[in-house]
């Protein structure tokens, strides 16, 4: 006979497999609905008005991490190729001592980009904040997502279906940044999955941080 301890561990086990499993499950139909509308290249992803450019992690000099490094470098080839007219940066900058956002822009300057070609968002503190304010608050309808292959299924799903006309540009990532990195992020990431079907379908929530509409500037 089992302890009841054991029977607890045991319930505790299988609960925590259900859930991976369902996790699971649910990042996949978030790849499939997607895969018609994510593109590995600048060549083959077709034209937006907007680049929409999700932060990431942001060193305390300023200097960006070589993930969102890629991200705005791809945003850039874009710019260059007359892909996109103007770009939408949104990220992280909830507390004074960290600013993924002006990170990126001074990025992008040193790169040739103009500032009038782009637009600030301090205020996209996840996927689904960044892609509901580029509607919301800024206005826009159709985009190029700019981020990772591991990201993009969730970043087009939310875009999409918070009214924007939204194809991705990934940017690769197995292979580019280490291995113990990339499987944390997209175990990661089929959680968060979860949390956008919530998002979603169920609470429609609105952005963390809301504003008076402003358009792109």
């Amino acid at each position: 006979m089992w302890s009841r301890a054991k029977r607890a561990a045991a319930a505790f086990v299988l609960v925590g497999i259900c859930a991976a499993v369902a996790c699971m499950g649910v990042q996949a139909y978030v790849v499939r609905a997607t895969g018609e509308s994510r593109f590995a290249s600048v060549a083959a992803v077709p034209s937006r008005p907007v680049a929409l450019v999700f932060g990431a992690y942001v060193m305390p000099d300023g200097t960006l991490s070589a993930m969102l490094a890629d991200r705005v470098d791809a945003a850039v080839a874009l710019y260059r190729s007359h892909k996109v007219e103007h770009m939408l940066f949104s990220g992280d900058n909830s507390r004074p001592d960290y600013d993924e956002v002006t990170a990126m822009f001074a990025y992008a300057l040193h790169r040739g980009v103009p500032r009038g070609a782009i637009t600030l968002d301090y205020a996209g503190f996840d996927t689904y904040d960044s892609c509901y304010r580029a509607r919301a608050i800024f206005g826009v309808t159709r985009a190029i997502l700019v981020t990772q292959e591991y990201h993009m299924p969730r970043a087009v799903y939310d875009c999409t279906n918070l009214g924007i006309d939204a194809v991705g540009l990934a940017t690769p990532d197995w292979g580019v940044y280490d291995v113990p990195m990339m499987l944390t992020y997209t175990a990661r990431e089929s959680i968060a999955d979860v949390k956008s079907i919530w998002d979603l379908h169920v609470s429609h929530r609105e952005a963390t941080l809301m504003g008076p509409y402003v358009g792109l500037r």
